[in-house]
């Protein structure tokens, strides 16, 4: 037993021996320190939403519904109305809070105490703009656009019966149908006769918020559209930048479009002609000119400029209701009658395409409808028995600049591949599309 226990004392001087050893041998070289490791867990980042950090309130998400205002939203929040008016005669220069939209989201972000009183609330009139008030100390107001991601993308396409079914097959968006047809091609292509066949590249931009919310195209850069074994090459340049005059033009800097849109109204009908000898029993069938052309539409729907010019009159008078004229150039003049509401005033400019007005039923009408009026040299005549002008081309100045601009451009469009000699598996996934990598973000 004493040798046994000897033998266990033995060992344990041992150890204290090599540790000793170590420790003196880690003094002596330095390599050999043992250090103490601590492990350092960073704080996470706090999570902001429209520039508060949401940690420090309750945060409460909902839409206005029917009957909702301003006022009885924070009144059931437990805000009195005396407050509630301070808050909104501060606020009233950057919005007005009677122009809330049922369905629109809003937030209120409350104090944590308890009865979780409201501090700040914000509206979203659309995906990407947002207002906020806040009054958790002092009262201000303030509006913004959350930070948008542009992503050029490309697509290509064959016609089967329309475009709107090629690019829905596809899983593409609608837009991008409605801006070939109706803002580059109008003039250029009827979509309504499309052959199977005919085939289409276009270089576009799409919009996100935070990198993943899609919101829809924003421009077609460039676009190629062989319509019965035709070219139609169209590239976008921006003609006024002062103005923000953006135009389409082909490989050979004319123009696509022409001076006059055909109506200043879209899926409408015409319900009354331009006719000098009208007779109308109500009026005993005694002739009664109309010297405009009335284009029927719901109460509400947009009404456009249908070339660019100034805003000469915005007023309601007598037989025209609400109306708008404008001032193109010295030899025409259009005007837009029985508005339900005028969005332009006296002075302003607006291009081709702007909305100045909704249809209404004010002044003399039988039903809602735009009667719209033109001028040639100060005489009231019919716009579709006029040869009328094509847009303005560009000037000898801009033409050199444009084909240099439209050069690489078109180099990249040329180079695009139809989808049938890309894509020949069947098992390819239907939304077929080249994105670029390096996509462009900044808040707005």
């Amino acid at each position: 037993m004493d040798r046994k226990r000897n033998k266990r004392v033995g060992n344990k001087y041992l150890i204290l021996v090599v540790f000793g050893l170590i420790c003196i041998g880690c003094k002596n070289d330095p390599k050999l320190e043992i250090e103490e490791v601590v492990e350092v867990i960073p704080e996470p980042d706090p999570i902001t939403m429209f520039g508060f950090n949401i940690d420090d309130y309750v945060v409460k998400h909902d839409t206005i519904k029917s009957g909702d205002s301003f006022g009885e939203i924070l009144e059931r929040n437990n805000i009195g109305y005396p407050k509630i008016f301070h808050i909104a005669e501060k606020a009233k220069d950057t919005f007005d809070i009677r122009r809330l939209q049922v369905g629109k989201p809003y937030v209120l972000l409350c104090a944590k105490d308890s009865l979780e009183t409201p501090e700040a609330f914000i509206y979203q009139p659309s995906k990407e703009k947002y207002v906020v008030i806040n009054f958790k100390d002092s009262i201000h107001a303030f509006t913004g656009i959350k930070p948008i991601t542009y992503v050029e993308k490309v697509a290509t396409g064959v016609i089967t019966s329309n475009i709107s079914t090629t690019l829905d097959e596809k899983g593409l968006s609608p837009r991008l149908a409605y801006k070939m047809a109706d803002e580059i091609y109008a003039w250029t292509i009827d979509f309504r006769r499309l052959q199977k066949g005919d085939r289409f590249k276009v270089i576009y931009t799409d919009k996100y918020i935070d990198d993943s919310i899609y919101i829809g195209v924003d421009n077609i850069k460039a676009a190629y559209f062989e319509h019965n074994k035709e070219p139609f090459y169209a590239f976008e340049f921006v003609v006024d930048s002062t103005k923000g005059i953006i135009d389409y033009f082909n490989e050979e800097a004319k123009n696509l479009r022409r001076a006059f849109l055909k109506a200043p109204v879209k899926f409408s009908r015409v319900s009354s002609r331009y006719n000098l000898k009208r007779r109308i029993a109500v009026y005993g069938f005694r002739v009664r000119p109309h010297k405009g052309t009335d284009f029927a539409a719901p109460i509400g729907t947009p009404i456009m400029a249908t070339a660019n010019g100034t805003v000469t009159e915005s007023r309601r008078k007598g037989g025209n209701g609400k109306y708008v004229k404008i001032r193109h150039n010295a030899t025409y003049e259009t005007q837009y009658l029985h508005m339900s509401k005028r969005l332009v005033k006296v002075g302003q400019f607006v291009k081709q395409g702007d909305v100045i007005g909704k249809v209404g039923m004010t002044g003399n009408t039988g039903g809602p409808h735009v009667c719209y009026r033109f001028w040639k040299n100060g005489k009231q005549v019919d716009p579709f028995k006029q040869k009328l002008p094509e847009a303005k081309p560009i000037s000898d100045s801009l033409k050199v600049k444009y084909l240099d601009f439209i050069q690489p451009i078109k180099t990249q469009l040329d180079n695009i591949d139809f989808l049938e000699d890309v894509f020949e598996d069947e098992n390819q996934p239907e939304h077929r599309l080249k994105e670029n990598t390096n996509p462009i973000s900044y808040n707005q």
